[in-house]
């Protein structure tokens, strides 16, 4: 005697046109959720290792928005506000602090790059304490530039993709008309760094005529150091914004929830589309195997053993679509990462989707579960078929 898992998937394929669309609608919500849950996962390892990749655990900025400050922190800006460089002198008197380093950043539009032109940003860093806190970077071609007012520049993997440029080449830098002369190529690092161009701090100073002026100072202080206590000190000085690790994890947290409880919504009607679907596919195969289900019944199958198979069908259908919709996460995750990029106000660098077993086995687990649930009804409908009444009845009329 066959066993009921067969006879449920063998009852599938009679009507296969439906049980590949009912699949179809439940591989599609597998995808949105795997994706998802793992957009989740990757979102905060790629942020994690952004902050972690700065170098630095605090950053001093101008007094103003915290986003922009972020924004700043993270992917670098324009239009933000200047502080004085003598900052640099009352944050030296501080005992936790390790490192300084000063930073200018500045961005123009280049009508010569591209079709349209593109905005080119310029990161001024101070030779002596800049390399030692990215100390994951690495050279493609030449290296750091040496002297502070140098009018060199250090170019990011991708800022060298589109600019055409490599070492020994001359840039340009636009509306200052200001020739710099590229001295290094950085390899790709999946950072912010990928789209800079680094330039000696005091020559962006004066090529913008920004003598005197930074846009922030990174901070690293020493191991043992109480950084919450160490902010509340630096609250003191006058007209600065003091952003720390933690407070930029939140602001990007804040930035991007909106996004993501859309998506979710997204994902939680598709995935109720998906169970109104399994319900709606195993009530029309029982109605429609109304008679049938009555012979069986009449030749000795119990209404346990109907209502089995027709939950096996059930099973059957979540589990294939499960796996197909993970097939569908797992190829597609480079199409479904630039989709979610191009909604999110804040992208870091590096895979946005992190896809791993657990993950696998729970969103599968999920989707059957919700299959499960689909199929009580239907099943419980067929259990409670009555012989005599369906074998006499027509197809579909109960």
């Amino acid at each position: 005697m066959p066993k009921i898992s067969t006879i449920a998937y063998k009852n599938l394929k009679r009507k296969r046109a439906r049980t590949v669309l009912t699949l179809l609608g439940i591989a599609l919500s597998t995808w949105v959720l795997i994706s998802l849950l793992g957009f989740n996962k990757g979102y905060e390892r790629s942020l994690n290792s952004d902050i972690d990749n700065l170098g630095f655990q605090v950053l001093l900025t101008a007094k103003g928005c915290p986003y922009e400050a972020a924004t700043l922190m993270m992917q670098g800006g324009s239009g933000l506000r200047y502080m004085p460089e003598s900052v640099m002198d009352s944050l030296q008197a501080h005992p936790e602090v390790q490192v300084l380093t000063p930073m200018l950043m500045q961005a123009v539009f280049d009508p010569s790059v591209g079709e349209t032109g593109a905005i080119a940003a310029y990161n001024g860093v101070d030779p002596a304490t800049f390399p030692a806190m990215r100390s994951y970077l690495e050279f493609a071609q030449g290296g750091w530039f040496t002297d502070p007012e140098a009018l060199e520049a250090v170019i990011g993997y991708e800022a060298a993709e589109l600019e055409q440029r490599e070492v020994g080449d001359i840039l340009l830098i636009p509306e200052q008309e200001v020739e710099l002369q590229v001295v290094g190529i950085l390899k790709r690092s999946g950072t912010q760094d990928d789209g800079t161009i680094f330039v000696p701090y005091k020559a962006l100073q004066k090529v913008f005529g920004l003598e005197g002026q930074l846009t922030s100072v990174g901070i690293k202080v020493d191991k043992e150091t109480d950084i919450a206590a160490f902010e509340e000190k630096l609250y003191d000085l006058p007209d600065v914004q003091v952003v720390s690790m933690a407070q930029v994890k939140n602001t990007i947290s804040n930035l991007v929830s909106t996004a993501r409880v859309m998506v979710m919504s997204i994902a939680l009607i598709a995935i109720l589309i998906a169970m109104v679907g399994v319900m709606n596919t195993i009530l029309m195969s029982v109605l429609e195997r109304y008679q049938e289900i009555g012979i069986m019944k009449s030749m000795g199958a119990s209404a346990g053993h109907i209502f089995r198979l027709i939950w096996s069908e059930t099973v059957i259908l979540c589990l294939l679509g499960g796996i197909i919709g993970t097939l569908l996460a797992l190829g597609l995750s480079a199409l479904t990462e630039t989709l979610i990029r191009n909604l999110l106000p804040f992208s870091p660098k590096g895979s946005l989707i992190l896809i791993d077993l657990p993950l696998v086995l729970r969103s599968i687990a999920i989707i059957v579960g919700i299959g499960i649930v689909s199929g009580i009804y239907p099943a419980l409908r067929a259990a409670r078929i009555k012989p005599i009444e369906a074998i006499h009845s027509s197809e579909g009329d109960s």
